[in-house]
């Protein structure tokens, strides 16, 4: 197969997955846009987390709530639980990497606000310890997976919510998380500040 060939498959297969998020992810999107934006209007704050490219996708959103997205706006309280790298590697070394999120939310998390984890594989112990510690301080969640959901899904109670990318591909899982993260900051802006 030629470069150029390599290139166009590329860019068909991630087009190919974001059409099918399209078709299967638009109705949980909206409420996962109204939870947020309830739990703002309500002064709490959406914690985020996720591991390596994941964590990235959790920043984005973070950092999208902190500054802005498309426009300028007042800022919304967000917090990114991979941020901080003095912090994870404190937990990870004195107490264990599996509690570098819940440590953090059970000092940070109040009743009333949003986890959103981001998760493409199934063995992501330290988001599954992140949802058992947010439900114990009254968190619910909005959980991004891809794949089979993994161990999250099973973690996740009535009044979470799943978005999960229906792709095994976990290059194209991450595209479409970061394009959810995009609709999902559209969606509040536009809701809080166009209404």
């Amino acid at each position: 197969m030629s470069l150029q060939n390599r290139i166009i498959n590329h860019f068909s297969d991630s087009i190919q997955a974001q059409q099918d998020a399209t078709t299967h992810l638009s109705e949980v999107l909206e409420f996962a846009s109204l939870r947020l934006v309830t739990a703002l209007l309500n002064d709490k704050k959406i914690i985020t987390c996720g591991n390596g490219r994941s964590a990235l996708s959790a920043q984005l959103l973070a950092s999208a709530m902190l500054n802005q997205f498309e426009r300028s706006r007042p800022a919304l309280p967000a917090i990114a639980l991979a941020a901080d790298s003095a912090t994870l590697t404190a937990i990870a070394n004195t107490v264990h990497f599996d509690d570098i999120f819940a440590k953090q939310l059970r000092a940070l998390g109040q009743s009333g606000d949003i986890l959103v984890t981001y998760t493409d594989e199934d063995n992501a112990a330290n988001v599954a310890k992140a949802i058992i510690a947010a439900h114990s301080k009254d968190i619910s969640i909005i959980a991004l997976t891809g794949k089979d959901g993994g161990m999250v899904t099973s973690l996740l109670s009535e009044r979470d919510l799943e978005i999960r990318v229906p792709s095994h591909s976990s290059v194209h899982i991450h595209e479409v998380h970061v394009l959810i993260t995009h609709c999902l900051c559209d969606l509040i802006d536009h809701q809080l500040f166009d209404g």
